[in-house]
Order: structure tokens, then C-alpha cells, then sequence
């Protein structure tokens, strides 16, 4: 028995030698070495490569180690020494309003307000008749060096043949005389919402200076030129190219006028093509749709009859999680939404609507399982929000479904303390530092310190995400926000974020990157460099950990990596970058100017 028993052993060992033999080594699709890896894994804080396979990050460590996993096949990138993070992950920005972007002038970053007033002058001379001169948001005038808004004869004289709208967030619009008779300001022509209020001159004339809230502002842009199909996957193509240049490898849609699936027509025809440079999950509303009761019971039907998708259906052919549903929101009925224009008072909604209409619609979610994120500014409207999910609750426990209160900036400890026993998430977002200035003309500088609760709501350990809220509310660079939680500065210089409720640097950088992987279901796939990870990740222009503070607002990437496969490139990446199709049409600012505004 022992003898065949040291028989068999022998034989298996034989055949093992062979088989290992004749196997044939597999190296990694991709290795970045000679980095500054900041991997946010506590196992594992620091390394200087990574190795990718098939969109995932496989194995982390340093150059010698790594670079032993490549072959012939194995395309090497030299960081040279600079600082590699997780791609950024912004979970609530408007991808999809931007399907007019090639036709809008970008005024985000600009320095001053003459350089502003300039390119409007500059497109007005490109701009063929029958067109429009548009800047849509994005900007703040605290962020000039005049540090003031454009007077009306001056937007008057950049453009003085075409019409022209400059909207400042969703709080104002500024509209030469053509845009007005286009519009039909002063009769029923124009979609004056409740609170919309027209500026006149001393004899009575209307200014061309429009004060009013989202609602208005949003149907102003079906009353304007559309772009066609092609320059709509034209825009959002660039759209995506401006969220690389700053890391962004994941931004998460959250819904706009036009829903899922028709809405959705130019990422798909994107995703087809493999040319979805981002992954794109979304929230959804059938913003509009007069076929049921309610904007929950039309999610509902779009959802389960029109367009059948599940929660957490991932759509794209090529990426994972590279269109996937995430549920509904961020608004579920329109009497419901606190308009956060801070140049004015909280829009305080009426207590027992709120109640009422949030148990009746959250009740058919919890049924569905459909995860649900709603818009909530002000801790007044937040407080009777929180009663109703909590008698939901009782009746219909929510069992671990996602949910999340969007911007919050003014939540108190209290409610903080009722979402996370609810098991719900708050994605907070950067718009304080393009307009807290305002923000403290309204409240004051002593409110305005400690709102959002920063330091106490990353202490609370709740589900918590910095988002952007782009492109029209505030800017889609999230460098931005980061500085601010950092600093406590506004775009101005100001200081508006107390000492005491600041961030390190590490907590902020995690706050667009392993907090947001939460609201998408990703908690264990994104936000870290590790194995099994995806392979999103960015390399800075600057060393984040290591610049003075003042230099944070002007971090970006020189080379994003999104799925394993190079996105952006620029520097000495520049030769690794993709080829951006032309832009369309030809006489689009974005092909002149480009997005975030570039010095040279």
C-alpha cells in the first residue's frame, strides 16, 4: 500500500512538473509604475505601480514586483514620480442637460469679467443668424476679479446682433432686446413661473434682467435653437473629455428633463461605440409626463412597461456599471423642491405637503424596491421630509434600500442623526464655494461658517459624498470644491468655512471618491487602488499631498485611465491620448474656447 501510494505521489508530481511547464505566462494588459499611489486602502496605504487585467486592478505594490508581471503584450506607463489617485467620482452632476453644450459659451474659471465680456463679443461674430449667444451657468461673478455681476449695457455692447442669455446658476438670466421679443417678456408667451420677477428701468421698461428659479430657467432652454442628434453625442462627447481633464472617471447622472430611455439616446449610441470615456449611472424622472398621477407613477410605468430596467441594470455592452440604473430622483414632486437660490430666503415648503405627498410616494417606492434620492436644501423642509419616511418606515420598513437627501446644507446634528438610523446617505455638494459670498449677503458670515456641517457629518460616519451639481447650479470641476473644504475659500478669497469645520486633505479626497461609491452600489468595486478594483485612476499635475493650499483649485489630470484604457492625455501623456472627434457645429464656442477656461 505504501508502495503504491509513493507510486501515485510520484505521478501526480510528473504531471504537475509538465503542466507547469507548458503554461504559458499571462501578463498584465496594462502597468503604471514610478508613481506616488495613493490607494485609500488601509491594508495597503501606499505603493508605486499597479498592474490592470480586463478593467480591473489585479495587483499593487512596487516597481520591481510589478513590473515582473508584464510580457510582450503589457503596455507600460512611466508616471514619472507623480502622484496617482482613484479616479473622482462625482455622484451628482447633469450630464445629460448638457446635450446643448457645443452651443453654450463656458464662463466656469474664467479670471475676470472683461475676458468674459470678450468671448462673448468674440462668438457673437461666429455665430450665424438664427442662432444664439448662450452662457448657461457654471459660473459665478465672485469668482472675477471685478467681483461683480455684467451690467446690461455692457452684455448689450459684446452682443449687440444676436440674441443673447446669460444665466447665472438658477437664480438670474440677463436678455438683450432680441432675446426678450424672442422670449415674449411682458406677455404670456414667456413660462414665468410663481416667484419670477422682471426688472424695469424708471420709465417702466423691461432691463432684460430676469430674477426667478430652476423651473423658469429649465423651460427657457426648450425655447432657444436645439441641437441636433449628432451635436447632441458631439457636446456630451466633450462633456465627457472636460470631466477627464480633472480625474473624473465615474458621474453619476442626476436627471434631467427629458428620461430614461429617449433621454438617453446619446450615451447609448456612445456606449455601443465604446466611446463612453465614463461610467454613467443615473437617477431617473419622466420629467413632464402627463400620462400619470404623479412623477413617481410615471417612473413607475417608464420603468416597468415603456422601458423595462431593474435597479442596478447595467445597460452598457462594453463597461460595467457603465449605464446603469439607480433609481429615481432627485425630485419627486415639484411643489416638494426648496429652489436653492442662495441670493434669496429658503423656499420653505409647506410642512403637511410635504408629509403627505412623501408618504404616499415613497410607500409605492419602498414596494418597488426603486431606490429614491431627493433635493432638500433646508433643514425646515428636511425636518418634515424625515417625519413621513419614518412613518413609512414603520408600516413598510425600507430594509436596507439606498436612499439619500441631496445638497443639505443646512441640516442640523439632529436630522443627521435621524437619516443615519433611517440607513440613508447625504450627497452634499460644492456650491458654497462659488456662491457662499451670496450666501452670506442673505444669512450672514456666522451661518454661512458652518454650513454644510462638514466636520460634523464626516465625524457621524453616514454615507456621505462631495458632489459638483454641474453644469448649471455650480461648476463641474471638482478641484473646486475640494480647495473649499480644505481652505474654508470661496472662488473670491473669502473665508467662509470655519476653522473648526474644515477637512484634511485625505478626507476631502475621499469624499469624491470612496463616499460616493456608496450611492451606486460600488462600495466594494470603486474609490480605492486595489486588487479587484476597477481600473479608474488619475494622474495630477500637482502633487495634492504635497502643494501649498493655494494651489489645490488649480489641480487637474494629465492622464485619466477609465476601464483599463487611457481617456485623456496631455503633457507628456499628451501622445497616449485619444483623438477627440471634431466638434460640431463649426461655429460652436466649445470648439474655439473650449470648457473650463484654458489661459493659452
Amino acid at each position: 500500500m505504501k508502495k503504491i501510494f509513493t507510486l501515485l505521489t510520484a505521478i501526480l508530481f510528473a504531471i504537475a512538473l509538465k503542466a507547469q511547464s507548458n503554461e504559458v505566462f499571462v501578463g498584465a494588459d496594462l502597468i503604471v509604475y514610478n508613481a506616488k499611489i495613493t490607494t485609500q486602502s488601509q491594508s495597503q496605504p501606499q505603493a508605486s505601480a499597479l498592474a490592470v487585467k480586463r478593467g480591473r486592478i489585479y495587483a499593487v505594490g512596487i516597481d520591481a514586483e510589478i513590473l515582473s508581471l508584464k510580457d510582450n503584450n503589457t503596455k507600460l506607463i512611466d508616471a514619472n514620480g507623480r502622484r496617482l489617485i482613484p479616479g473622482l467620482n462625482d455622484a451628482h452632476t447633469h450630464i445629460l442637460s448638457e446635450r446643448s453644450f457645443n452651443y453654450n459659451v463656458r464662463w466656469e474659471g474664467v479670471p475676470t469679467l472683461q475676458r468674459a465680456l470678450e468671448m462673448l463679443s468674440e462668438q457673437a461674430k461666429r455665430t450665424p443668424e438664427g442662432q444664439w449667444v448662450k452662457v448657461i451657468g457654471g459660473w459665478s461673478p465672485y469668482q472675477f476679479k471685478e467681483n461683480r455681476l455684467p451690467t446690461m449695457d455692457e452684455l448689450k455692447k459684446a452682443v449687440p446682433d444676436r440674441p443673447l442669455i446669460v444665466q447665472y446658476a438658477y437664480n438670474q438670466a440677463f436678455l438683450n432686446e432680441l432675446a426678450m421679443k424672442a422670449f415674449g417678456v411682458g406677455t404670456d408667451q414667456f413660462p414665468g413661473m410663481p416667484g419670477t420677477e422682471f426688472e424695469k428701468d424708471k420709465e417702466g421698461h423691461y432691463t432684460g434682467i430676469v430674477h426667478s428659479y430652476t423651473f423658469t430657467f429649465i423651460s427657457l432652454e426648450y425655447l432657444v435653437p436645439q441641437a441636433s442628434f449628432e451635436e447632441q453625442v458631439s457636446s456630451i462627447t466633450n462633456v465627457v473629455h472636460e470631466l477627464n481633464r480633472f480625474g473624473i472617471t465615474t458621474a453619476l447622472d442626476a436627471a434631467a428633463a427629458s428620461g430614461y430611455a429617449q433621454g438617453h439616446a446619446p450615451i447609448d449610441f456612445l456606449a455601443k461605440e465604446n466611446r463612453l470615456n465614463i461610467r454613467f449611472p443615473f437617477i431617473d424622472i419622466q420629467f413632464g409626463d402627463v400620462s400619470a398621477p404623479t412623477m413617481v407613477d410615471a417612473e413607475i410605468n417608464a420603468i416597468t412597461k415603456r422601458s423595462p430596467i431593474s435597479p442596478r441594470e447595467n445597460v452598457d455592452p462594453t463597461m460595467a456599471h457603465g449605464h446603469e440604473y439607480e433609481g429615481t430622483g432627485e425630485m419627486l414632486r415639484l411643489v416638494l423642491h426648496d429652489h436653492e437660490n442662495f441670493d434669496k430666503p429658503a423656499i420653505i415648503v409647506n410642512k403637511d405637503s410635504m408629509r403627505l405627498y412623501i408618504k404616499e410616494d415613497v410607500t409605492k417606492l419602498v414596494k418597488k424596491r426603486i431606490p429614491f434620492r431627493m433635493h432638500i436644501s433646508y433643514n425646515e423642509n428636511i425636518t418634515p421630509f424625515l417625519d413621513a419616511l419614518e412613518e413609512v418606515n414603520q408600516k413598510i420598513p425600507l430594509d436596507g434600500l439606498r436612499w439619500s437627501i441631496e445638497h443639505a446644507e443646512t441640516i442640523t446634528p439632529e436630522n443627521i442623526a435621524r437619516v443615519k438610523k433611517l440607513g440613508g446617505g447625504i450627497a452634499l455638494d460644492g456650491k458654497m464655494a462659488l456662491h457662499g459670498d451670496g450666501f452670506i449677503k442673505t444669512y450672514s458670515r456666522e451661518k454661512a461658517l458652518q454650513t454644510p456641517r462638514l466636520r460634523l457629518l464626516v465625524d457621524s460616519d453616514i454615507p456621505l459624498a462631495m458632489t459638483t451639481d454641474a453644469f448649471r447650479a455650480s461648476s463641474f470641476n471638482p478641484w473646486t470644491s475640494i480647495s473649499w473644504m480644505i481652505t474654508g475659500k470661496s472662488v473670491s478669497g473669502s473665508e467662509i468655512l470655519a476653522k473648526n469645520n474644515r477637512l484634511i486633505r485625505d478626507e476631502a479626497l475621499k469624499l469624491f471618491t470612496i463616499g460616493p461609491a456608496w450611492f451606486e452600489h460600488q462600495e466594494d468595486e470603486n474609490g480605492r487602488i486595489a486588487p479587484g478594483y476597477l481600473a479608474d485612476f488619475a494622474l495630477l499635475n500637482k502633487d495634492f499631498f504635497a502643494v501649498p493650499d493655494n494651489e489645490i483649485k488649480s489641480i487637474s489630470s494629465v492622464l485619466t485611465i477609465v476601464d483599463g484604457r487611457v481617456v485623456f492625455g496631455t503633457q507628456e501623456f499628451g501622445n497616449l491620448s485619444p483623438k477627440l472627434p471634431e466638434t460640431i457645429p463649426s461655429w460652436s464656442p466649445v470648439k474655439y474656447f473650449g470648457g473650463y477656461y484654458r489661459e493659452n
